[in-house]
């Protein structure tokens, strides 16, 4: 029988991707030609060190490892919410590491994203430069000028799923998540531009840049629809609320500022074993947390910063302290 949970969170790859349970009967999706899924090394900036180093050391929670598990199960985004600095976006490159699910698609969400830039870009002006004489192809298609997006990438019908993150989804607009709900329910969508091309062509097919690589991909009438639902993470530090109908379309998993023992695990795992100096550190960063924000990776600085300057204990606290302000000025009277 085929295991239900694929993910374990012990950052180790493995190919129990293939043994996630067929989908409900609502969320199957039979787009093709089926595509093999990239390598790990397919988009150089995906596996930049910080990624690399992200994903290796990640430390994930029980509860996060069973919603992860959940929200692959069932084929539905997972909705991650927490302060900053809690390994939202992480979580992503951690489940795609251990998957090999090839490098995460990433979509940065702004006040000015709009669906479109998740789903493809496309460059009028360029395609009207090629075509004047002496253009560089004065022959060339609309294909030639339009590159998919991290969304339009991630619902290419690829044999496995694809991992997307879309982060800090809270800073986009109003209509933003509204505006997600049919793309993310159907797992589909059209290209305007390539659609009116297939009627000038015998098979309708054209060939586009994917994001994140320059090897093309075919497409077909100029439409787009997953095979294997994508591995979706929608990250929000939990500044605004979003409509119901998008929520209940989403798996919630909701992360929290990490106890000593997690920060100890933490610490572990990016920096080796604690000794007397880092507990000490530990100590101090969750005194001060409560009193105001403060982000793991503020700590993770003053632990290797003090170790490799050789402090005194009174210069290593002085700069420690400097090293781990309070994220929110109104944490206290001067922001430390």
């Amino acid at each position: 029988m085929p295991r239900w949970s694929v993910y374990t969170g012990n950052s180790e790859p493995h190919d129990g991707i293939t043994e996630l349970p067929a989908p409900p009967p609502w969320r199957a999706f039979d787009g093709g030609p089926a595509l093999p899924s990239p390598g790990d090394t397919a988009d150089e900036s995906a596996v930049s060190p910080d990624r690399v180093h992200r994903a290796r050391t990640y430390v994930a929670t029980p509860e996060s490892v069973q919603l992860v598990n959940a929200a692959l199960c069932l084929r539905r985004p997972l909705l991650v919410t927490g302060p900053p600095g809690t390994g939202k976006s992480s979580l992503a490159y951690a489940v795609a590491r251990e998957l090999c699910l090839g490098p995460v698609l990433r979509w940065n969400i702004t006040s000015r994203s709009t669906l479109a830039d998740g789903l493809y870009q496309y460059d009028p002006l360029s395609r009207l430069y090629a075509a004047r004489p002496g253009g560089e192809r004065a022959h060339g298609g609309v294909e030639d000028h339009l590159r998919l997006g991290p969304l339009g990438t991630a619902l290419l019908p690829y044999d496995h799923p694809r991992a997307l993150l879309v982060d800090e989804l809270d800073k986009s607009d109003l209509d933003l998540p509204n505006d997600l709900l049919n793309i993310l329910e159907e797992g589909q969508f059209e290209i305007p531009e390539l659609v009116r091309a297939a009627r000038h062509s015998a098979d309708g097919a054209a060939e586009v840049l994917a994001d994140g690589t320059d090897t093309p991909v075919g497409v077909r009438r100029g439409r787009v629809r997953c095979r294997a639902f994508p591995f979706v993470v929608l990250t929000s530090n939990g500044e605004r609320e979003f409509p119901p109908a998008f929520l209940r379309r989403c798996v919630r998993l909701q992360l929290h500022r990490p106890d000593r023992e997690q920060l100890t695990a933490i610490v572990r795992a990016h920096l080796g074993a604690p000794d007397d100096r880092t507990t000490s550190l530990i100590e101090t960063f969750l005194n001060r947390a409560n009193s105001g924000e403060l982000a793991t990776d503020q700590l993770l600085n003053a632990i290797y910063l003090t170790g490799v300057a050789g402090l005194n204990a009174d210069s290593r606290d002085q700069l420690a302290e400097q090293l781990m302000p309070y994220l929110s000025a109104t944490a206290d009277g001067d922001g430390f």
